[in-house]
C-alpha cells in the first residue's frame, strides 16, 4: 500500500478543472494505492515516471518510496474539425 503525495503544483492544476471531473480525477488517484495493480496506467516513454489516463485528462506521477503526483494535463484530440 503506497502513501499518495499530491504536488503544490497539481492541487492549483486540479482546482481548475470543473467540479465533476476533479470527483474523478481524485478517485482515480485514490485506487493508486493499490500501485501496481491499478488500470489505465502506463510508463512514460523517454523519461521515468508514469501515466494515469482519466477521461481527457492525464495524470503523470513518479513512484519512489511514496506516490507521488506530478502534474495534470488535458489532451485536446484532434478529429475532423481540426484542419
Amino acid at each position: 500500500m503506497f502513501t499518495v503525495e499530491w504536488t503544490r503544483k497539481s492541487l492549483k492544476q486540479l482546482k481548475r478543472i470543473e467540479r465533476q471531473r476533479q470527483k474523478q480525477i481524485v478517485v482515480a488517484v485514490r485506487d493508486l494505492k493499490n500501485w501496481p495493480d491499478c488500470q489505465n496506467v502506463r510508463a512514460l516513454q523517454g523519461r521515468g515516471g508514469y501515466r494515469l489516463r482519466v477521461g481527457r485528462y492525464r495524470v503523470l506521477f513518479e513512484v519512489e518510496n511514496i506516490l507521488k503526483i506530478v502534474t495534470i494535463e488535458e489532451v485536446k484530440k484532434r478529429d475532423d474539425r481540426t484542419y
